[in-house]
């Protein structure tokens, strides 16, 4: 079954799609692949799913991972759990699914879910250049397995997955207030003429399996050194896709943190610096489509709750200078590694 288009992919089901998700649902699916809780139940923070804690009569917790309804095919869920456990298989820190009855993929009640092993951990010190190169040392060791093979059912990270249709279904579902709608179309196709311009400068550059969404949040920090989490975002794309999110601060930082980075990647894997120019075209395109999948959850009452400042007229009137910003951005010199 090929990955469905944005507008499919990204749509949630009805706003009772979890309703039905209570925990007593959550110990029942897990019993029907043979692990018995002992009743303690906390649940993680997770928007897209639907994540728990779940304390067993035996053995260590659990993590228990629900699908949103809609967004992957089944096929798609599966070569994501194939991608980690030929990480973890070569001894790189992920934390693949657990293989219960016979398969990673469940289905209860209508709600489909995979299980994973608990591992603690702290935020990592992004500040740190040791930190950093060693970050940088493994996601190398990840882009160096994820380049040997494509995937088939997940989609690659393109501009009109996630610039032209994100701000299509934004205009055309009315979440920008009236009076901003000019301004907003006109400066996000001013933004997205800027990314067009920075994946001309950078030319053709290869595309490979990613973690997807590499920031901090997704990195669990032990004595150990990292563990790699949530592969749920995996795609194609390119490798500085994986790099850029680590990135903060001014320039001058950014170029630290960057040649930190590169430091410990390039010891398992070469980078092609033309890359460097995509690095304010990704940002761009994140920020284009953050705003259209909070407007596409927007059903699901978890939404309001947690994002209570999104579609609001500050909201809006934010995104366009943060939009116009980074069209000046996209114009300045890549940063360069020292």
């Amino acid at each position: 079954m090929p990955v469905p288009t944005y507008n499919v992919m990204m749509n949630t089901a009805a706003p009772s799609s979890y309703a039905a998700l209570t925990p007593d649902t959550v110990l029942n699916a897990l019993e029907s692949v043979g692990l018995h809780g002992d009743g303690r139940f906390l649940a993680l923070n997770s928007y897209e799913n639907r994540v728990y804690q779940i304390g067993m009569e035996q053995g260590p917790p659990v993590v228990a991972k629900f699908y949103r309804p809609l967004r992957w095919s089944d096929a798609a869920i599966l070569e994501e759990h194939a991608f980690v456990h030929e990480l973890a298989e070569r001894e790189i820190p992920v934390v693949p699914p657990l293989a219960l009855a016979g398969s990673t993929l469940h289905e209860f009640e209508g709600f489909r879910f995979a299980v994973f092993p608990r591992h603690g951990g702290r935020a990592p010190e992004l500040g740190d250049s040791t930190t950093l190169e060693w970050m940088g040392r493994f996601i190398g060791r990840i882009h160096v397995i994820g380049a040997m093979r494509p995937f088939s059912e997940r989609p690659t990270l393109d501009i009109a997955s996630f610039g032209e249709e994100p701000r299509d279904y934004l205009l055309k579902h009315d979440f920008v207030p009236p009076d901003l709608i000019d301004s907003y179309r006109s400066t996000v196709n001013h933004a997205l003429e800027g990314v067009r311009r920075c994946y001309q400068r950078a030319g053709e550059v290869a595309v490979l399996r990613l973690h997807g969404d590499c920031h901090g949040g997704n990195v669990l920090w032990t004595d150990a050194g990292p563990h790699f989490v949530d592969f749920d975002d995996s795609r194609m794309g390119p490798a500085v896709q994986d790099l850029w999110m680590l990135l903060s601060g001014e320039r001058a930082e950014m170029v630290r943190q960057l040649s930190d980075l590169l430091a410990g990647y390039e010891d398992f894997c070469e980078f092609d610096p033309r890359e460097l120019y995509l690095i304010e075209a990704l940002r761009t395109l994140r920020l284009i489509h953050y705003s259209a999948w909070l407007a596409l959850r927007w059903d699901d009452p978890a939404f309001p709750a947690a994002f209570p400042w999104f579609n609001t007229q500050r909201y809006w009137q934010d995104r366009i200078l943060e939009l116009r910003e980074q069209i000046a951005l996209m114009d300045e010199p890549p940063l360069w590694p020292v």
